[in-house]
């Protein structure tokens, strides 16, 4: 089993995602939810209920099998969304798959790309994960500041890659490897030693994506 920590940073911090947590993430789902659906994974096989607390149980017990890390994101101790570390793979790959989401007020106060640095250090430095990877739709401009401004590296477009909103969609490919970040990539964001230009999609890939 993977041990979930409990990190933070200023106003910002992630911890277990727990049952008792259905409350607040049911909530939080229904309140935004227009601004949520566009990114929402779905089943391509068709319309599935959301379970709150199954979908937390499943997060759980991937985690038991040392295979994922469910976090809740806080923002002055209040929930305000979810970080997944999933596809966790040791060995001769050592890495991983970060997704989130964050309501739509507690935007604009970098608790995003904080929360993405905290895991992210976590899986390189405490659990010895060689590759972080984040995969993030062409349209969705918000998640690509986060890549933007913690410098993880543009790899390239992924077609067809994950079912969202009820097609499969097209995402941009991101990474970092443990050795570009060795200061930790919080600690590289804050000290404003992010390579310019890193985290940027070029435009030949803009123009790619925008092709059928």
């Amino acid at each position: 089993m993977t041990t979930i920590p409990t990190l933070s940073q200023g106003r910002v911090g992630i911890r277990p995602l727990r049952l008792r947590d259905s409350r607040d993430l049911d909530r939080a789902l229904a309140d935004n939810r227009s601004w949520l659906r566009q990114w929402e994974a779905t089943n391509p096989h068709g319309f599935t209920t959301i379970d709150v607390r199954s979908s937390i149980r499943s997060l759980q017990t991937n985690a038991r099998a040392g295979l994922g890390l469910p976090f809740a994101i806080e923002l002055d101790g209040r929930f305000i969304g979810q970080l997944n570390v999933s596809g966790i793979t040791y060995g001769s790959l050592a890495s991983a798959t970060i997704g989130y989401w964050v309501t739509q007020d507690a935007a604009g106060n970098n608790a995003t790309p904080t929360a993405v640095a905290l895991a992210t250090d976590h899986c390189f430095q405490r659990l010895g994960l060689h590759r972080m990877e984040i995969c993030i739709r062409p349209e969705n401009g918000p998640s690509l500041r986060v890549v933007e401004k913690l410098g993880f590296r543009y790899e390239g477009l992924r077609r067809r890659y994950i079912h969202i909103n009820g097609d499969w969609r097209d995402h941009f490919c991101f990474a970092l490897v443990a050795e570009e970040v060795r200061e930790g990539v919080l600690q590289r964001w804050l000290a404003g030693r992010v390579p310019p230009g890193v985290g940027t999609v070029p435009p030949s890939a803009l123009e790619e994506a925008g092709r059928p």
